[in-house]
């Protein structure tokens, strides 16, 4: 199972971004997201985690697990735990509403503000969003299924995009001069078997 949060917003004190679930090449989403800001230097508790693909497992220890135990009952099997981050430890998904709550973790909730309005962000109905989200991560990392998630980062300054070709980009333009190229060729053959028809 695959996981995206496409952060889409940066602020002074936050990200804010969506998360979504791909299966079947599908995707369909399940939540918005906060987080800390983008630095380019860590400060613990003030920097939201590097844009990658990361494994995902249920962590069966530690203060976060204990409450949650207490909080959601049987549904709960462990933090969502984010493996092997550079520079971060226990990066975890879970409830809250604004930065002031995570450090370094993703938030979820059903509704958000702005971060351009809220310095701080802010997710509301994050019980209700937790709930809905997290019975389907667990699920597939209980079943055995690899798990992953992609942070993509787009909120990043566009100043440095490239609009050149690489070995794994095709601009629309090569595509339209290689497909008028096909059209002439198709045209030319074309011509010639009706020519061959005549004779």
């Amino acid at each position: 199972m695959k996981y995206e949060v496409l952060r889409v917003s940066s602020g002074k004190d936050s990200t804010s971004g969506l998360l979504f679930e791909i299966d079947n090449n599908k995707r369909t989403f399940l939540a918005y997201t906060l987080e800390d800001e983008q630095r380019d230097v860590i400060v613990w508790g003030e920097t939201r985690i590097p844009a990658g693909t990361y494994k995902l497992k249920l962590r069966t220890e530690g203060g976060f697990h204990n409450r949650y135990v207490g909080k959601y009952g049987a549904m709960h099997k462990g933090m969502i735990h984010v493996q092997d981050v550079p520079g971060f430890e226990y990066i975890l998904w879970h409830t809250g509403n604004t930065d002031e709550h995570t450090a370094g973790c993703l938030i979820l909730g059903n509704t958000q503000t702005n971060n351009r309005i809220a310095k701080d962000g802010f997710i509301g109905s994050s019980v209700d969003a937790y709930k809905f989200v997290y019975p389907r991560v667990a699920a597939a990392v209980e079943s055995g299924q690899n798990v992953e998630v992609t942070y993509i980062d787009y909120d990043v300054d566009i100043s440095n995009v490239s609009n050149k070709s690489t070995d794994d980009v095709i601009l629309a333009t090569t595509v339209m001069e290689k497909l008028q190229e096909i059209s002439g060729e198709v045209q030319t053959l074309s011509a010639k078997l009706d020519g061959r028809r005549y004779e």
